[in-house]
């Protein structure tokens, strides 16, 4: 604007002086008309340029000094004080600060009412401890329930995670009521109603195997007398259970135990650590068929077979088991049974009984396939079996599963993990086939899975399974904690780029099926908690392992333990 005006009168002034321009002398002229027109157009110049220069000096001078006055006040101004909402103080309101005095007495009588709280729910917690401590049994309905069985200890742990949460919660109250009175004297902040023994508590405490009241027997085999193990029934955890049997027939019947043949058998091998066990008991107790063959200079034959069981068939064999045996280039003695022992309903048999029906001066003997032999139940049972030996346990995973299970854990799930075997093929007609059934809908599951998570306190589930996405993918959107979903990890196919699994590939393990399924279980052995499947000696053997590492957790239990399945379909 400034600009244009001043051009204007720049223009005018040109016109001005080229329309009215004249001589030098011209100026001296004695005509008084024509000089008081000149210099009055020459004063209307001036006065018109002088009042254009002021207006722009004005202008000027505004625009630099505004930013500087506005610089000036940002930085000698409290903005937030200028801007600060002003609210009167409590203490300032209904005299004497009356408001003030009454929000302090009920905060201070909450404090009071919360500390009576904490006392009440100590003494419902050490009432928990205290039954769980004794063979005391609760009525309810009429129905005497005993606290030792399995769902009750479960049932009580529940009560005490969930009286535990309580007493938190109260804690966390009083902590930010107390917080307003910080310095007070009237105050106890030090004032604490609990008893050590809460602070150590864990919701699911490791299971004391009270090692000290085990009982064992020594395996010391003679060098020429030999055991060879036949196992028939199932799959391969049907078999490593079937071979932990056996070893307890070989050490009673002071004999080296014969690993099958991979032409009869799985190759066990590539799972177990072989030499563990001779480790373990300081002395060879255990051979490879191969050895065995080695040391019979290829004559190989079983001197007396004496079954087991006897029904449905001698030995549990059939005569494709027998072909095998033979095409491995062992010969066959009479195979006959002991005594009337039936797979189907297995009698409970003793030492003794083994002893007086099994021992015999005969250089090799087989027994045949015993996964269902009833004997010493309660011995075999203990953490690491009843054989004694300076291992945790004779029949686990080969040193390369562990470590591979070891590196899927630390890059995948952490120290703190809930592992899940979710059997699902085949399951549906076999645990209906049962009574009660055992195969459960995934929204049942679901729920059952969440309260186990909830008592572990677990951020992550690995998940064993062989059913199909479509149930995995349904139970995954189930499975939450406090409104937020619980990831369930299942092993990844072999990526180069991740090293976990390194070590068997390097040894050439795989792809092996039942390694997969070893480092399944090894993982799942080595979890804070273990939900397994209900009748599955896939879950058995986890079971086994985790009792004789020492992992075993008291929320370990099956799927819904203690629930009948919530819709159960009609026979075919």
């Amino acid at each position: 604007m400034m600009e244009r005006e001043l051009s204007d009168e720049e223009e005018d002034r040109e016109n001005l002086i080229s329309q009215n321009a004249r001589p030098n002398h011209a100026v001296k002229s004695p005509d008084q008309s024509n000089h008081r027109s000149a210099f009055r157009i020459d004063g209307e110049l001036r006065s018109r340029v002088s009042g254009a220069a002021r207006r722009f000096n004005k202008r000027y001078i505004l625009a630099i000094s505004l930013p500087v006055v506005i610089l000036t006040v940002f930085l000698t101004t409290d903005l937030k004080n200028v801007f600060r909402m002003r609210v009167p103080s409590i203490r300032g309101i209904g005299g004497n600060g009356l408001l003030a005095d009454r929000m302090r007495e009920s905060e201070l009588r909450a404090l009071y009412l919360l500390k009576q709280q904490e006392i009440e729910l100590v003494k419902m917690w050490n009432y928990t401890t205290l039954i769980g401590g004794s063979n005391f049994s609760l009525v309810n309905n009429s129905n005497s329930v005993n606290l030792n069985s399995g769902n009750d200890i479960g049932a009580l742990e529940d009560l005490k995670s969930r009286v535990f949460g309580q007493i938190s919660l109260n804690r966390q109250i009083q902590g930010t009521l107390l917080s307003a009175h910080e310095g007070e004297g009237s105050v106890d902040l030090s004032a604490n109603y609990t008893g050590s023994g809460l602070s150590d508590w864990a919701r699911c405490k490791k299971v004391d195997q009270r090692l000290g009241d085990k009982k064992t027997i020594e395996w010391n085999p003679k060098s020429n007398k030999y055991l060879f193990a036949i196992c028939v029934s199932g799959q391969m955890s049907n078999h490593l259970i079937c071979l932990e049997k056996h070893m307890f027939f070989a050490a009673l019947l002071n004999r080296i135990l014969v690993i099958p043949s991979s032409k009869v058998d799985y190759e066990f091998h590539r799972v177990l650590d072989i030499d563990h066990i001779n480790k373990c008991l300081g002395r060879k107790v255990v051979v490879t068929f191969e050895e065995f063959a080695e040391s019979k200079k290829n004559h190989l034959h079983i001197d007396k077979f004496m079954c087991y069981f006897s029904l449905p068939q001698p030995c549990f064999m059939d005569d494709e088991r027998v072909k095998k045996l033979r095409g491995s280039g062992v010969s066959l003695s009479k195979v006959e049974a002991v005594w009337k022992e039936d797979v189907k309903n297995p009698k409970q048999r003793t030492v003794q009984d083994v002893l007086a029906k099994f021992s015999s001066d005969s250089d090799v003997i087989a027994i045949g396939d015993v996964f269902f032999a009833d004997v010493e139940r309660e011995w075999v049972m203990q953490p690491g079996g009843l054989i004694a030996h300076k291992c945790k346990t004779l029949i686990e995973p080969s040193r390369l599963i562990l470590l591979t299970a070891q590196r899927f854990i630390q890059t995948f799930l952490g120290k703190n993990f809930v592992a899940l075997h979710f059997r699902r093929h085949g399951f549906l007609t076999f645990c209906n086939a049962k009574q009660p059934s055992c195969f459960y809908p995934v929204p049942q599951a679901a729920e059952c899975i969440n309260r186990v998570v909830e008592r572990a306190s677990t951020p992550v589930i690995y998940l064993s399974t062989d059913a199909a996405e479509s149930e995995t993918g349904l139970l995954q959107s189930l499975v939450a904690l406090s409104g937020k979903t619980v990831p369930l990890v299942q092993r990844p196919a072999r990526n180069s780029a991740e090293k976990w699994d390194a070590l068997l590939y390097r040894h050439g393990l795989q792809g092996d099926s039942q390694v997969e399924a070893m480092l399944d279980k090894t993982i799942c052995a080595l979890s804070s908690v273990f939900i397994g499947s209900s009748g599955s000696t896939f879950t058995d053997d986890i079971l086994r392992l985790r009792k004789d590492w020492g992992s075993a957790s008291q929320c370990d239990e099956y799927l819904c333990q203690g629930e009948l399945p919530n819709f159960i379909s009609e026979d075919e």
